[in-house]
C-alpha cells in the first residue's frame, strides 16, 4: 500500500515539474510572425491606435475617434465635426502606412530567423528599423490627440474626460476648490505672513 502511494506521489509531482517548465510562449510558434499575435496583426493593418495614445488620453487631450462618437454628447459645431473627421482620416491613412512597414519589418526578422541567415550587423539594422517604425506609427497616434485637443475648447475637454471616466465630478471640484484656496490665501496674506506660512509649513515638514 505504502508503495503505491509512493509511485502515486511520484507522478503528480513529474506532473507538476513538467507543467512548471512549460513555456508561457507554448503554441505560439505556430504563429505567421512569431513577435506578434494575429489580433495586433489585424490591429496594425487597421490602424488601430494598439493603446499607442495613452499618454496623451489619460493627460486630457481626446482622441478624434472617441470625440466623433461623443459628437452629440459635445456639441461639436460643424466645423469641428469637419475637422475632427479629417484628423480622424488623416491619422488612420497614416497609422495604416506605417503599420505595413512595421508588418514588413518583423516579417523580414522572423524570415532571418527561420532561414538560419541572421548575424549580429544585419539583426541590428532590422531591430533599429523596427524601432524606429513602432516609434513613428506612436507619433501618428500622439500627434492626432495633440491636433484634437486644438480643436475642442477646454469645457468640451472636461466634458471629454468626465465622460470618459478619468476624473470623477468630486475630484474634478476638488482640484478647483483647492486652487481657489490657495490663490486666496496668496492675496489675503502679506509678504511677511507668506514666509513665515511657507516656514511654519516646512517645519512641519520635517
Amino acid at each position: 500500500m505504502r508503495k503505491k502511494a509512493a509511485a502515486l506521489v511520484l507522478i503528480l509531482m513529474s506532473g507538476l515539474c513538467f507543467a512548471s517548465d512549460q513555456s508561457p510562449y507554448a503554441g505560439e510558434e505556430n504563429r505567421s510572425i512569431k513577435s506578434l499575435s494575429d489580433r495586433e496583426i489585424q490591429a496594425l493593418k487597421a490602424g488601430k491606435g494598439m493603446g499607442l495614445g495613452k499618454v496623451a488620453e489619460l493627460n486630457e487631450y481626446p482622441g478624434p475617434r472617441h470625440v466623433l462618437e461623443m459628437a452629440d454628447e459635445l456639441e461639436l459645431s460643424s466645423s469641428q465635426l469637419a475637422d475632427t473627421q479629417k484628423n480622424f482620416a488623416d491619422m488612420k491613412v497614416n497609422a495604416i502606412a506605417v503599420g505595413k512597414k512595421l508588418l514588413a519589418a518583423e516579417a523580414a526578422l522572423e524570415q532571418s530567423f527561420r532561414d538560419g541567415a541572421v548575424d549580429a550587423q544585419s539583426l541590428a539594422e532590422t531591430v533599429q528599423n523596427i524601432g524606429r517604425l513602432r516609434a513613428e506609427l506612436r507619433f501618428v497616434h500622439l500627434a492626432a490627440h495633440l491636433e484634437q485637443k486644438q480643436i475642442l475648447s477646454d469645457a468640451q475637454v472636461e466634458k471629454y474626460v468626465r465622460h470618459r471616466g478619468y476624473r470623477s465630478e468630486k475630484h474634478h471640484g476638488g482640484r478647483h476648490q483647492k486652487q481657489g484656496e490657495k490663490q486666496s490665501r496668496q492675496v489675503g496674506n502679506g509678504p511677511h505672513e507668506h514666509r513665515k506660512g511657507r516656514g511654519q509649513a516646512e517645519s512641519g515638514a520635517e
